[in-house]
């Protein structure tokens, strides 16, 4: 696994490309960590796994100590409790409204999460999708890889099964959540009965706010182990029943003990279309740094994109990020936008941090 390729080498590759293309990935290949691997443990995830403000908690930092301590090794599913505890913060982030508790709502106004999870080390998953009433979507999911022989649970029959295992019902629009919906449905059309309410009687944070975010968590330990977990409440103001990449194994999160872990975030449909955290895991197992791999998917995607119709300009009309740790502790990101961030921390640090993710296309 160990990467050939140093800095100057890798530079002088892009050169023998297109002068337009080889501008761009050297931009972008300039965010990857290229070298040697840092230290096990290692955990990446979506730039909302850890905010600069310590009220709100870390999921990377959560994960982190939890696989710093030792009796974690000691439990059979210690790592993946660690990740689902980890997604849990952000899970509870009531001003995260891209998942969990707070999440925007399908049109219907109703909060309805999707999440799954992946451990290496018996190559099992479990998930969850269309689920209400329920905050810690990734919990249930884990609990369908730990204690069945299915792999997806959806609807009222996963809000069953979490209940079953004492998870609390709980109503997860938020006052907050509840005014942007309220907002987006007195303004989306024009030809309805909704009146559109003066801008003075409108707070200003519920203005125009819309999400496909996601929280992606990846980590492999200091045995090399490797799990992964992606939770969401979804797209605002979807369909009801709309199901993302993010429940989906092998598009929204995948693992494979012997190479490493993937997930994505942003536009879930392309994800699914391409199989795209399994694709960049494969793309690993074939001795790609992590970061190359997550753009040589966004490439394919980018390619099927203009074919699927999702194209203005020249470029793809959507964002899509990818993230991927290697079983070695390399990790990388990339997003089909110029723009992203995503968050890490690893066994050598004393806190998160954010990197910025290699990109496709430049902002305009």
């Amino acid at each position: 696994m160990t990467s050939s390729l140093s800095r100057r080498s890798f530079l002088g590759g892009l050169a023998a490309a297109s002068a337009a293309a080889a501008s761009k990935e050297a931009r972008a290949r300039a965010f990857a960590p290229i070298g040697a691997a840092p230290r096990r443990p290692v955990v990446i995830a979506s730039a909302n796994g850890w905010w600069d403000e310590p009220e709100r908690g870390s999921a990377v930092a959560t994960t982190m100590r939890a696989l710093l301590d030792p009796e974690t090794a000691e439990r059979p599913y210690g790592l993946l409790e660690a990740i689902v505890e980890g997604v849990g913060v952000t899970e509870s982030d009531a001003r995260d409204h891209s998942v969990g508790l707070g999440g925007l709502p399908n049109e219907d106004g109703v909060v309805q999460l999707d999440a799954s999870c992946m451990f290496g080390p018996n190559h099992r998953a479990g998930a969850v999708g269309a689920l209400e009433n329920v905050r810690h979507a990734a919990r249930v999911a884990m609990n369908v890889l730990r204690y069945t022989d299915h792999s997806f649970l959806v609807g009222k029959g996963a809000y069953e099964f979490a209940r079953a295992f004492g998870m609390p019902h709980e109503e997860l629009l938020t006052e907050e959540a509840r005014k942007i919906w309220l907002y987006w449905r007195q303004s989306h059309s024009a030809k309805d009965d909704w009146f559109t309410p003066p801008d003075a009687e409108v707070d200003p944070d519920v203005l125009d706010r819309f999400t496909t975010g996601t929280i992606h968590l990846s980590a492999v330990d200091a045995r090399g182990d490797v799990a992964s977990v992606t939770t969401t409440s979804g797209l605002s103001f979807k369909i009801p029943g709309r199901v993302g990449d993010s429940p989906i194994v092998g598009a929204g999160m995948f693992c494979d003990n012997d190479i490493g872990g993937a997930g994505a975030t942003g536009r879930g449909e392309e994800a699914i279309a391409n199989c795209g955290a399994f694709s960049i895991v494969d793309e690993m197992g074939r001795d790609v740094e992590p970061t190359e791999a997550c753009l040589n998917v966004l490439k394919r995607v980018a390619r099927h994109a203009e074919r699927r119709g999702f194209w203005k300009d020249g470029r793809p009309d959507f964002q899509l990020k990818f993230y991927a740790v290697r079983k070695d502790g390399a990790y990388g990101s990339a997003c089909m936008l110029e723009g992203g961030a995503f968050a890490v921390m690893t066994g050598e640090d004393e806190s998160p941090r954010h990197e910025e993710c290699a990109f496709l296309y430049e902002k305009r």
